[in-house]
């Protein structure tokens, strides 16, 4: 058997080429030892569609990809 290829695409416009975008963020919470507010650096990353720019996150590639390997099963 040969090599197949299938590939995880947009599903509003079947685009298969993504963008990575990045959006950062200061997340503020609290700690019992103090009243100061403690936070964090947070990066969060997604995928765009290059076509019809709807974004994706990296669950949702992932969890496209499992069920593109459960149908070839």
């Amino acid at each position: 058997m040969g090599d197949m290829s299938d590939y995880f695409s947009c599903d509003n416009c079947s685009n298969k080429d993504f963008k990575r975008v990045y959006n950062f963020y200061v997340r503020f919470h609290g700690v019992n030892f103090s009243d100061d507010l403690i936070y964090d650096k947070m990066t969060e990353e997604k995928y765009e569609c290059t076509q019809c720019k709807k974004t994706f996150s990296k669950h949702d590639i992932e969890a496209g990809l499992s069920a593109i390997r459960s149908k070839r099963r």
